[in-house]
């Protein structure tokens, strides 16, 4: 443990500082006289501090692998390394210790809290994250598109509580009491009603200041949830209904208003501490468009989805820098939002904003609340969790892997193949799996007292945590072929999602070309033979693919759908079969997707 005290050891943190005031970028707007200047009262304010997380994903203990590091610029060497990061013991500390001295502390947070979870959560329907949550000191937080995994019923016991309506109470019969934070769904209405399904603001009276927190997720929700779990509802544009409750709290005298947003942006460096440049032009990605749209009155945006880490100044519609952060995912880092409300007029004074990301290390203190959660959980789910399933011999990256095609990929898109090639279980000819659903890596360190090297159910749980059915299709050659073309055009034109093939597909992608054409047709092969675009073929995919998720309507055109084992039971039997003791499964060799044109050819 490091022996700085807490002030020290945060002040040599490297954070990505914006400070409209001190960079002069309100002077062109106001020039007033200079004795009227010093004549002029001082506004009355009153400090806030904001403490903001994203994108936490039931991610209780430290993640592993790749998942559990920040990738910052060590002081010394000036070179980008990876720093352990991560675990709720240690983000409860941090955020304890931040709020201390601090008159107005609100701690908020951008959506997907909830969903995606490793098993110590996700078995438990998340009620041990939204407990932690509670104990965290969460006041309010958006949804995100996760929230949406199991329902918008499953996301209202979230918020008020009840025990799971099949699975029942959990924590020795007591019931579950729901989130004592507010979830706020301003852009999600039931198609009955038309209203949200939970509310859209939340006003949080700060010292007489009224300070309202507006909540959406993305609009493209549907697109990346299951039909089933969106279904009856509706998501609206994000600017259009921030802007519209923003004009209802002002008229309800709110004037210092913060928006949540579960949509993201993609800065230019990976580093968590990257200073995205002036008016914000190291950062792309939808939230650009959405923060210059949203109305002046807003004074700060939170935001999440794309797990990265920015604390950015982009342009509202007048043209003034305006606070837009995210703190990455996974609990590994928290945003530091200080703000000054003007007494006066209620409104948050824009200059004197001012934000910073930093890092959860675990050099710190565990929160013995959080452990001692931890440990209840884990007593109850360690019969199923410590369970080996498999053994592998080295990493085998999924999330951690900025490739096109990446290892975990190709193994759970096998696994996928294997268990449903039988005539009685799909008669699968090919498997796709999609790139967002691998959740984790493979590690081969052991996580606890299993050993190197073996995989636990808990391990493959964290890896395929939506169980989602698996379904096998028939899809003429031609609409595998615009299946394929689908991953790089259409929704997926400016940021492609390549689809994980079973080791039976190759085919080339050039990167070099536009849209569809980067899939060069001529180059596809399954089993080694040209794809025939009037022959038919079985296709294997998750449940989300199959009913057309992530942009792939391609594959709504299947035929005699066959629903199968969920992808956890495939990905799971595949390892047991596949590996022992002493035969671990290999790192596959990635080579079905030849790439051309991504700096060097890639095979």
């Amino acid at each position: 443990m490091s022996g700085r005290p807490q002030a020290a050891r945060r002040g040599l943190r490297r954070a990505t500082l914006i400070s409209f005031a001190a960079a002069g970028l309100l002077g062109s707007l106001v020039a007033p006289n200079l004795a009227e200047a010093k004549s002029a009262p001082k506004p009355r304010v009153e400090d806030l501090q904001l403490l903001a997380i994203n994108d936490f994903h039931g991610n209780l203990e430290p993640p592993a692998g790749s998942s559990g590091t920040i990738k910052e610029i060590d002081p010394k060497t000036g070179q980008v390394v990876s720093t352990p990061a991560g675990g709720i013991e240690y983000l409860a500390t941090e955020l304890r210790q931040a709020r201390e001295g601090k008159r107005n502390s609100v701690t908020v947070a951008a959506g997907d809290i909830v969903g995606a979870s490793p098993l110590l959560s996700g078995l438990f329907h998340d009620e041990p994250t939204v407990e932690a949550m509670n104990k965290l000191g969460l006041d309010v937080t958006s949804v995100g598109n996760h929230e949406f995994d199991e329902g918008a019923k499953e996301l209202l016991r979230m918020q008020r509580g009840g025990c799971h309506p099949v699975d029942g109470c959990y924590a020795d019969g007591r019931t579950f009491e729901g989130a004592s934070f507010k979830y706020l769904a301003a852009n999600v209405t039931s198609e009955k009603t038309g209203k949200p399904i939970l509310p859209p603001y939340w006003i949080k009276n700060v010292r007489g200041v009224k300070v309202g927190f507006i909540g959406v997720t993305l609009e493209g929700t549907p697109n990346i949830v299951t039909a089933e779990g969106v279904k009856g509802l509706k998501f609206g544009n994000e600017v259009t209904t921030i802007n519209k409750y923003a004009a209802e709290l002002r008229a309800r005298g709110v004037n210092s208003i913060v928006a949540l947003i579960h949509e993201g942006g993609y800065p230019a460096s990976t580093t968590y501490n990257y200073d995205c440049g002036a008016a914000g032009a190291g950062v792309s990605g939808p939230i650009v468009d959405i923060a210059r749209k949203i109305d002046p009155s807003v004074g700060a945006i939170v935001t999440g989805h794309t797990h990265n880490s920015y604390a950015c100044a982009i342009p509202d519609p007048n043209g003034v820098p305006r606070s837009v952060t995210s703190a990455a995912s996974f609990g590994r880092l928290y945003t530091e939002i200080d703000l000054k409300l003007d007494k006066t007029d209620g409104s948050i004074i824009r200059p004197s904003v001012t934000a910073a990301n930093h890092v959860v290390r675990r050099d710190v203190p565990k929160a013995p609340d959080m452990t001692a959660l931890i440990a209840y959980y884990n007593k109850l789910a360690a019969p199923i969790a410590n369970r080996p399933v498999g053994y592998i011999g080295a990493d085998i990256n999924g999330r951690g892997s900025s490739d096109f095609e990446k290892p975990l990929g190709d193994v759970i898109a096998d696994a996928q193949l294997a268990g449903l090639a039988a005539k009685d279980k799909g008669g699968a000819q090919v498997a796709f799996m999609n790139p967002g659903g691998i959740r984790s890596d493979l590690v081969y360190r052991a996580s606890g007292a299993e050993g190197d090297g073996v995989v636990t159910y808990a391990e493959a749980f964290t890896v395929q945590p939506f169980t989602n059915m698996m379904q096998v299709k028939t899809l003429t050659g031609a609409a595998l072929l615009a299946l394929l073309q689908q991953q790089v055009s259409g929704l997926n034109d400016a940021a492609p999602k390549i689809l994980q093939p079973s080791a039976n597909l190759t085919y080339t992608l050039d990167l070099t070309k536009k849209g569809a054409d980067r899939i060069l047709a001529t180059s596809v092969r399954l089993d080694g033979a040209p794809l025939d675009p009037a022959a038919t073929y079985r296709v294997a995919a998750n449940e989300f693919l199959a009913g057309g998720g992530d942009g792939f309507p391609a594959f709504t055109t299947g035929t005699d759908k066959l629903v199968g084992p969920s992808d956890l039971d495939l990905f799971t039997a595949y390892l047991t079969t596949n590996s022992k003791p002493g035969t671990p499964l290999t790192v596959p060799a990635q080579t079905r997707i030849k790439i051309i044109g991504a700096g060097t050819d890639q095979d």
